[in-house]
């Protein structure tokens, strides 16, 4: 059902969680950056062998050197994905999990 108002692409629940990771390039990263796409690749693999899928990445400049957007099964493949990624050595990361505008919608009408 299409609510009045609020364009489709908004409606949609996605089919899994969704976390946002701001990452930061460790010294080890940025002394190896020649290496940083096949690391990211590697990432990619295991992100999917867990279940996941990247959404969304990003190069940014500011605080954090790169953001991704994924969605994996639960917040246990989520974490397996951040653990064994931080074990290069070659980046740090914050991760958030997130909710899309219809759930939030849905949270703050249902608050008790």
């Amino acid at each position: 059902m299409i609510r009045r108002g609020v364009p489709r692409a908004r409606q949609k629940h996605p089919t899994m969680p969704t976390y946002i990771t701001l990452w930061n390039y460790t010294q080890h990263g940025i002394e190896n950056i020649d290496d940083s796409p096949d690391r990211f690749d590697a990432a990619v693999e295991l992100m999917e062998s867990l279940g996941g899928e990247l959404k969304g990445f990003y190069l940014t400049m500011g605080e954090y050197d790169l953001v991704s957007v994924a969605e994996f099964p639960d917040d246990d493949a989520a974490a397996k994905a951040m653990l064994r990624i931080g074990q290069s050595g070659a980046v740090s990361s914050e991760t958030m999990k997130a909710w899309p505008e219809t759930d939030y919608r849905d949270l703050i009408a249902n608050l008790p």
